[in-house]
């Protein structure tokens, strides 16, 4: 490291990438140093640094660390060139595109003892950091049930994955997050609606090491942009919503009815509803200082590549499922942790 900070780079600069680079840009404690995009800086977001073809050129400037923002068929071959170059590296989500490549990625970095992450930017939106800690706090009790729905207009930046690699990755991280849990099983169902050869449409249904149930929708198909999480258990449930970082909480009513008709209806009565007043910080700006302290040596909660590869495994038992028509178990285990 230079005295001057830690050196980055970025490699590529699609929609994601001229995020990273303007976050890389004002980052405290970091110098941008180049960009890699073969089809060079076609919007101007490369903060004025140099604007390369390849990544050996990267390599020849010399960098501490590297954001690999390229399309997700890529990211093997990249990921693989940092770590033969002793590089860490921040790869966007998800991991790879296969999870054999995954795996490679996984040995690569820690054969080499170098630190490494994913994307996983959900882990920073305020409001699952908050709901995380309040279930790690015991406030919900037992829990229940997750369900995630996450679907909105077709994004024409995406041509190599589908809906499942590129969209049901973000909610299976966060599910196993947030719950601190692991997935043991997934039935699913795909469509494909809009003449791409990947889905754009996926229903799931599956379950966590302490039993409970998940349920994600996700597609590409709807004028509604929707980002919603819930988890129900023993005395409430939390919804959040991830668009604009609210967290809310309904509680079971301590109070009991007295209408004898309603109650029979009601099961579990509705009490009060408390919304959170969160600090919200920029997610990606988040995720940038905790991966840049974890460079440092610094005790940091980032998505491991580890973490990064069994969600990489879940997905593709998503479309085992949807494909057989049958139930995917998973062994469960080694990664286990999942919170971190």
């Amino acid at each position: 490291m230079s005295t001057g900070g830690l050196r980055a780079g970025l490699i590529g600069l699609g929609s994601m990438g001229r995020h990273h680079a303007r976050v890389l840009a004002g980052l405290e404690g970091v110098r941008l140093v180049g960009v890699v995009d073969p089809m060079g800086d076609k919007y101007g977001a490369a903060q004025g640094v140099p604007v390369l073809s390849t990544v050996d050129e990267l390599l020849e400037l010399g960098v501490d660390y590297a954001v690999v923002a390229c399309p997700t068929a890529l990211h093997e071959k990249v990921g693989l060139q940092l770590a033969g170059a002793g590089v860490a590296a921040l790869l966007e989500k998800p991991l790879a595109d296969t999870v054999e490549g995954a795996r490679r990625l996984v040995e690569a970095f820690e054969a080499r003892g170098l630190v490494a992450g994913v994307g996983h930017i959900e882990r920073c939106n305020p409001a699952l950091l908050s709901l995380r800690a309040r279930l790690e706090a015991g406030e919900l009790g037992d829990v229940y049930q997750v369900v995630t729905r996450r679907q909105g207009p077709f994004p024409h930046r995406i041509a190599d994955v589908g809906v499942v690699k590129d969209l049901a990755t973000h909610d299976i991280d966060l599910t196993g997050w947030v719950t601190g849990q692991e997935y043991t099983s997934i039935s699913a169902h795909t469509v494909s609606k809009s003449g791409r050869p990947h889905e754009d449409m996926v229903s799931a249904v599956g379950r966590l090491t302490d039993g409970t149930m998940v349920n994600h929708l996700v597609n590409w198909l709807s004028p509604l942009k929707e980002r919603f999480t819930s988890v129900t258990g023993e005395r409430g449930c939390f919804i959040a919503d991830t668009l604009t970082a609210d967290l809310t909480f309904h509680s079971n009513a301590a109070v009991t009815t007295e209408w004898e008709a309603l109650r029979a209806f009601r099961g579990v009565s509705e009490g009060d509803m408390i919304r959170y007043a969160i600090p919200k910080r920029e997610p990606l700006l988040v995720e940038h200082e905790l991966f840049r302290d974890a460079v440092l040596g610094e005790p940091s909660d980032i998505c491991t590549l580890r973490q990064g590869l069994r969600t990489v495994e879940v997905a593709a038992s998503v479309l085992e499922s949807a494909a057989s028509g049958r139930t995917v178990v998973l062994e469960t285990g080694e990664l286990a942790n999942h919170g971190g």
